[in-house]
């Protein structure tokens, strides 16, 4: 039987997702899970990495036992993730979040010796941001847990590692490496010197395309395995195939990261106030963006409402677009909500409840996200004159949400599709070696033009 279809392990934080899609790149299955999380020594939450690679294993086998012709696998992750082996290929250390707080003294230290910190977040296209550069992971693990530091062998970022799972295979792939970790060079194209004067650069195993091929035995079935590609780098990777006029993407989650690749991503005035960072394209070259944990603060607001209001926390999956609560909010807009994970500086000091229903308060959250990302969006798009707009994941298809930020983001066109697995469907082209015809979007995703109401 002729193994045609690729697999694809969707691993967001949230989400765990597993795809198949056949050689025209048409989703054929897919399985959704979410796992329960673990907690770190100090205890932070933490990814179950064990539990996480028994759910692929299973998911996996079970496919192939099924009948299912899987042919190739990759994989495509959440960022700013780093697991550490040791000398024997153990996992040392829980894959600690990048939400855990990194000691002030210790980024200080850091900044001291190879900033100043505005050159240095020019080199490596990152703010400073503690954890969530992942590279200081590592500067932090030796500077504040050297015993374990000195038994590392190996460190992979996390769609590596769960390459490695099933080829044995120890690399590095740029996707990861460019996504905000702090360890590249943008000017030079190398890992920065602090990588090397840290002796950070012996961990790190030789770098790889997204499209260089291992192989691996699974459930007695030998797999063509990718080597896994950053989510936010996937997702780009549809869009550049098959559109040709420039555009930004926005990939939403529990980051939502506004993506222009039609810039030279050079730092310019205000990139410091809108989170602005690098990543990096498969063939190496910067993405400028822009990010804001938008997806997590709107998960944390829900819990809030689902509270004040006693409806269930997925209430909000019924509300429609209310063209009349909207113009109320927008014509006597008062900030109501107050932020746990995004800037305050406009918030009140607490959430106020001036809305009677679950509704006007749920329409009030979004168009209150929505005028930060509409501030994020327009930045990131500069003075380029780009007019489209495409969002991807976990939003698109949140209706109040895509309609609020059309009437904010005029005369910018908004355009979804009917599905969130622009990650999962960049991992799969990655390694397919070749590319998809203009229009593949549209013709099977449903990408289709949002024109926004017209409200007085």
């Amino acid at each position: 039987m002729e193994r045609t279809l690729t697999a694809v392990f969707d691993i967001g934080k949230t989400n765990k997702k597993f795809f198949l899609f056949d050689p025209e790149f048409r989703e054929v299955y897919r399985q959704y899970e979410r796992l329960p999380l673990t907690a770190d020594e100090d205890g932070h939450p933490a990814e179950d990495l064990e539990a996480l690679v028994a759910w692929m294993r299973r998911v996996l086998v079970d496919a192939l036992k099924s009948g299912k012709p899987i042919g190739t696998l990759n994989f495509s992750s959440y960022g700013a993730s780093l697991v550490h082996l040791d000398g024997d290929g153990r996992v040392l250390t829980p894959l600690y979040n990048y939400t855990r707080p990194m000691p002030a003294e210790i980024e200080d230290a850091f900044y001291a010796a190879y900033g100043p910190e505005d050159v240095f977040g020019r080199i490596t296209g990152t703010s400073r941001s503690g954890m969530l550069n992942s590279g200081l992971q590592l500067y932090w693990l030796k500077q504040a847990r050297p015993g374990v530091f000195k038994r590392i062998r190996h460190s992979l970022h996390l769609p590596q590692y769960l390459s490695y799972v099933f080829t044995g295979r120890l690399l590095s792939e740029y996707t990861s490496i460019g996504c905000h970790t702090a360890l590249w060079d943008y000017e030079n194209q190398a890992y920065h010197p602090w990588v090397r004067n840290e002796k950070i650069d012996r961990l790190l195993p030789p770098i790889v395309p997204a499209d260089a091929i291992s192989t691996g035995e699974v459930a007695g079935h030998t797999l063509r395995i990718g080597p896994g590609i950053h989510d936010s780098s996937a997702a780009l990777l549809p869009y550049l195939e098959s559109i040709r006029k420039p555009f930004i993407l926005l990939s939403t989650g529990t980051w939502s990261i506004a993506l222009n690749a039609f810039t030279d991503g050079r730092p310019g005035a205000g990139d410091r106030d809108r989170d602005c960072i690098h990543y990096m394209r498969i063939d190496g070259r910067p993405v400028k963006a822009s990010r804001l944990f938008l997806g997590n603060e709107f998960g944390v607001q829900l819990d809030a409402l689902s509270r004040h209001y006693g409806v269930p926390r997925d209430r909000y999956r019924e509300v429609t677009f209310d063209r009349n609560l909207y113009r109320q909010i927008r014509n006597a807009f008062v900030p109501a909500f107050r932020w746990t994970s995004l800037d305050t500086r406009n918030c009140p000091p607490a959430t106020r409840w001036p809305h009677q229903t679950y509704e006007a308060a749920y329409h009030q959250l979004v168009y209150e996200l929505c005028l930060l990302q509409e501030a994020h969006i327009r930045h990131i798009v500069g003075d380029s004159g780009i007019k489209r707009l495409y969002i991807d994941g976990g939003f698109s298809d949140n209706e109040v949400f895509v309609e609020t930020l059309a009437q904010r983001i005029q005369p910018m066109r908004i355009r979804t599709t009917d599905a969130s697995l622009g990650s999962a469907l960049g991992a799969a082209l990655a390694v397919s070696g070749k590319g998809i015809p203009k229009g593949f979007l549209k013709h099977h995703y449903a990408l289709k033009k949002h024109k926004p109401l017209i409200l007085s």
